[in-house]
């Protein structure tokens, strides 16, 4: 075999190793479970869901008071969300789901893109994200004009927004396994001085979706369920919708 000859052949050696590594890294995720799945087939008493020709899954209030815009966690099939933005919606916040390529939400930071003026009628938009869905708060940066807050949810934000207007609330678990602390205190300066910070006690990182365990993550001491409820109690009372 000629020099040449080999030089190509390592290079589709090497191609074809890469392929695979990249085809095992896409197809291991985080699926959604039965329990979310339900929830997207029955919905829940006082909204609807539709899911749009784009892959968005909207949870719509029958009395839409907010909007929030809602970035999946890495590797995690964004219908694993439905249990938690069900609750979001029956609190009067209209959550739009927004699916990712290849579930990774920096691969499609703009996704929330033209999503507040679909709904006129919604006058307060918020947009939020859940471990590396994070990367909305990227968006947030540059559109904080049309927006009135972020929330992070088991995540904390890489860009500065600390001189921007946006409201922000940042919860999680305290049993959370994943979430890195010592960045996540780091990263507080990015945020406004004002922020909010709710800690869900027994609450853990996967909590806030419905998916199984998560690898690396706390034991919670607490139901998915209770984990969902009293986040969706938490940001509907920050938004001030109940009181």
């Amino acid at each position: 075999m000629t020099k040449r000859k080999k030089i190509l052949v390592g290079i589709l050696a090497l191609l074809v190793i890469l392929v695979g590594v990249c085809t095992v890294y896409v197809m291991d995720y985080y699926h959604a479970d039965e329990t979310a799945l339900a929830c997207l087939a029955d919905g829940a008493e006082g909204m609807s869901i539709t899911t749009k020709e784009n892959g968005e899954i909207v949870f719509m209030p029958d009395d839409a008071q907010a909007g929030l815009v809602f970035y999946p966690g890495g590797k995690v099939q964004a219908e694993a969300y439905a249990p938690l933005l069900c609750r979001l919606a029956q609190n009067g916040i209209c959550c739009v789901l927004e699916p990712m390529p290849l579930r990774l939400a920096f691969l499609n930071v703009n996704a929330a893109e033209g999503v507040p003026a679909e709904y006129p009628e919604i006058k307060n938009w918020y947009i939020g994200g859940h471990s590396l869905g994070v990367a909305a708060a990227m968006f947030a940066q540059k559109h904080s004009e049309e927006y009135q807050g972020l929330v992070l949810f088991a995540a904390y934000s890489s860009v500065d927004l600390s001189q921007t207007q946006l409201a922000v609330l940042s919860v999680y678990g305290s049993n959370d396994g994943v979430l890195n602390k010592t960045q996540y205190e780091k990263a507080k300066s990015n945020l406004p001085e004002d922020f909010t910070e709710v800690i869900i006690q027994g609450g853990c990182h996967g909590g806030f979706g419905s998916y199984g365990a998560q690898k690396g993550d706390g034991v919670p001491a607490i139901s998915s369920e209770e984990q969902w409820n009293i986040t969706a109690d938490t940001v509907a009372e920050w938004m001030g919708l109940v009181s």
